[in-house]
Parts: C-alpha cells; sequence; structure tokens
C-alpha cells in the first residue's frame, strides 16, 4: 500500500508543477486543468516519494512536483512494477503504461544539480475511471483474482462507427479495478442472433468466466439482449438480475422497466447491465464485492456458505 504526499499540477506546459493538495482525476484524460493530460498513454505521472527523499538527501532543495510528477507516492518502488499494473486510489483506478521517458532536453532540475529522476524513477498511466485524489489517500495495486471477464455493447449505431461506445469501457474499468482480466470489449448490434452468437464465442471459445452485456434491456422493438441471453443459458441466476434492477431503483424509477437477465452457460456467467456508463458503474459498485463468493462457487475455486 502506498500513500499519497503530493498531488501536482502545471497549468501550463513548461512551467514547474506544483503541489495542490487534491484534484479530480478524469476518465481517459488526466488531472483536471493538468496542461499533460489528454488522450494518450501519459495521462498520469507518478514518482516515488522515497526516491525523492533520497535526492534530496544529496543536498538538492526540490520542491514537490520538481521532476513533473503528478503523484509522488511513499511506498512503492514504482519502476520494479510491470506494465498493465492496475491501480486504485478511491474511486480512481490507473492502469500503468511506461516506465521512464527519455528526456529530449534536459529539464530544470538537471540544469540546476547535473541530474534529474524521472527518466529512471517515474513511471505514467492512464486513466480507466476518474474520482479525486487527495494528499493522504491510500493508493493500491490491485491484486489480480485469476477470473477472466468480457462486455458486450448492443448498440446499432456503435457497431456502425456512428456512436463512441463509452459504456464498455466504463464497465472494463470497473472489472480492472476489481482484479479481473478484461479479455475483450466489443461491440455489436441490437440484433439477437448477433448478440447470442457472441455470447457463444466469448463462453465457448474463449472461456471467458463472466462476460457482463450493456445496453438492449429496455422496451424499444430492438431492445433484444436479454433474449440472447435466455438463449445462451444453462441455468438460471435470477437474484443477480433482481438485486441490480432493486439498486437501480434506489436510484430511479425508471429502473422497474428494464428487462435484464442474468443466467449462467455451463460454468460462466452472463449477466445484463443498463446502457449508460452512469448506471454501468452504478450497477458494477453494487455487484463485484458479492460476485467473488458466487464466482468461486460455480468455478469450484471455493466451498459453499452453508452454516450449522
Amino acid at each position: 500500500m502506498g500513500i499519497v504526499k503530493a498531488v501536482c499540477i502545471s497549468e501550463q506546459k513548461g512551467t514547474a508543477k506544483k503541489n495542490i493538495g487534491k484534484c479530480r482525476l478524469i476518465e481517459n484524460w488526466g488531472l483536471e486543468k493538468d496542461a499533460h493530460a489528454g488522450k494518450w498513454h501519459r495521462q498520469v505521472s507518478l514518482l516515488s516519494y522515497e526516491a525523492v527523499e533520497a535526492f534530496r538527501a544529496r543536498g538538492a532543495e526540490v520542491a514537490d512536483g520538481a521532476f513533473g510528477e503528478n503523484l509522488l507516492v511513499s511506498g512503492y518502488d514504482f519502476k520494479t512494477l510491470p506494465i498493465g499494473t492496475i491501480f486504485r486510489c478511491g474511486e480512481v483506478v490507473l492502469e500503468l503504461t511506461q516506465i521512464g521517458k527519455k528526456c529530449h532536453s534536459e529539464c530544470e532540475i538537471f540544469h540546476m544539480v547535473g541530474d534529474c529522476i524521472m527518466p529512471r524513477e517515474g513511471v505514467f498511466a492512464v486513466v480507466l475511471r476518474g474520482g479525486e485524489i487527495a494528499v493522504g489517500d491510500e493508493l493500491c495495486v490491485v491484486e489480480k483474482n485469476g477470473y477472466t471477464a468480457a462486455v458486450i455493447t448492443a448498440s446499432d449505431k456503435g457497431s456502425k462507427g456512428e456512436r463512441e461506445d463509452v459504456s464498455g469501457p466504463a464497465a472494463a474499468a470497473c472489472l480492472k479495478g476489481a482484479g479481473y482480466e478484461v479479455k475483450s470489449v466489443t461491440v455489436v448490434p441490437d440484433d439477437e442472433e448477433a448478440i447470442y452468437q457472441e455470447l457463444l464465442h466469448l463462453v465457448d471459445t474463449e472461456g471467458v468466466d463472466v462476460v457482463f452485456t450493456t445496453g438492449g434491456t429496455g422496451l424499444s422493438p430492438r431492445d433484444n439482449t436479454p433474449e440472447a441471453t435466455l438463449r445462451a443459458a444453462t441455468k438460471q441466476v435470477p437474484g443477480i438480475a433482481e438485486a441490480i434492477r432493486y439498486n437501480s431503483l434506489q436510484i430511479t424509477p425508471r429502473a422497474m422497466l428494464s428487462r435484464a437477465v442474468s443466467v449462467m452457460r455451463g460454468r460462466s456467467l452472463i449477466i445484463n447491465l443498463p446502457g449508460s456508463p452512469k448506471a454501468v458503474k452504478e450497477c458494477l459498485d453494487y455487484v463485484l464485492p458479492v460476485l467473488g463468493h458466487g464466482m468461486g462457487i460455480m468455478t469450484g475455486r471455493e466451498g459453499e456458505c452453508g452454516r450449522v
């Protein structure tokens, strides 16, 4: 576990980052108002507090953010972690994308003291899920739970490239933050046969442990996800869909219009989620803390939960 020691931004490129104490992180972007945020693979920079303290012990007076780091964190030697490592800090989920960075022009710190630790000690990440990070927050490496997952978005427009799929990536971010290995995020038309065939491919061919669908669970003539899911079912697991509806009804009465279902196909789960990214996150936040036990029972990795 790590502890956030500084949260730094620079509102203009070419200026030093400064510790502002707390900041909102925007999904697939970076820190709010940070000049280096954007839709690329280095949205957030992280640096070890211990590495900075060792640098200061050599006599260099450097402020938090002086090396260009967004998050200064104690407790981790970031450069030893593999690409793809998932970090969680409250609601925020980050994925490590790069270790170190070649300096194309020597920075201000290098000119001052003849060295800069960011190229060899710093790492970079993308924001899978946004939220607020503040000094003193705990930042943890998410341990893999050994289960695989996939996401299918049912959308006519999305499958044609006429609309960006945001619900599928939102579901994937939540799953990664819970320790699942996300094998794929796909978009298919709102067509029963297309959804059914993708479900069969993911479960029967790819062997995915749990498949989440987004969209296609309402009352429109083109909402066919529950029908495709029921065709794929070998057993019903109605409690999951009922629990999702119950939780969603606490947020909006329109949840009563959902026809979502949850089933098993062999030793895999298929769970229908709503179509909006907000609702997807709300449902997964509710379901995932409990789902692991069910996954263990289904796959034989855990015993039954009955008590004498």
